[in-house]
């Protein structure tokens, strides 16, 4: 098997497992053995476990990017690509496999000391903003130049308020919610 494709394995693993049962719970053992690789075979991909949260951390992000970039193109321009990122959580959170934010539940476990994971999740997360602010400019016409960034920070606080909501009461009305609050934001 190629090198690459044992890396992919590992991280895939790795997610799935940090995804489900957490970090903290998750021990490089357990992955070994649900990746069905030496231990040796790890430790040539990545040299610790903080190594292997990135490569998690960056694995779900690169296709939470992808996902909703394209679910929020599809549909019509305007208010309607804004209001869909909530659209795009609702199907998530119906998901089989949904867990609430992979990257909340990781900060809440890691020490203060780990400034790399934290680092990772808060450069996710502003790539989030963005991605909000530019779907705030290219869909509203009627905005103000200075009103752009605090719009995108409210929409994104909605989504994140939604994302751990929907998790904690295993409910989508927080989503609903969330989603009707932003529609009077963009009025």
């Amino acid at each position: 098997m190629k090198h690459s494709e044992i890396k992919n394995r590992i991280i895939e693993t790795a997610s799935s497992l940090f995804y489900k049962n957490g970090y903290n719970s998750t021990g490089i053992n357990e992955i070994i053995s649900e990746a069905g690789i030496a231990k040796s075979t790890l430790y040539a991909h990545f040299r610790s476990k903080e190594d292997i949260c990135i490569a998690f951390l960056r694995f779900k992000d690169k296709n939470f990017n992808i996902n909703m970039e394209e679910f929020t193109s599809s549909k019509p321009k305007g208010k309607s690509q804004i209001l869909a990122i909530f659209d795009f959580l609702e199907l998530f959170y119906n998901s089989e496999d949904f867990n609430g934010c992979w990257s909340i539940k990781t900060v809440s476990e890691i020490s203060g000391n780990s400034e790399t994971i934290r680092n990772e999740i808060q450069n996710q997360k502003n790539k989030f903003i963005q991605f909000i602010t530019k779907l705030v400019t290219t869909n509203l016409d009627n905005i103000k130049e200075a009103q752009i960034n605090s719009l995108s920070r409210k929409i994104y606080l909605l989504y994140e308020g939604a994302v751990v909501e929907s998790y904690l009461h295993q409910a989508n009305w927080p989503i609903k919610e969330a989603k009707d609050l932003c529609s009077i934001l963009l009025k």
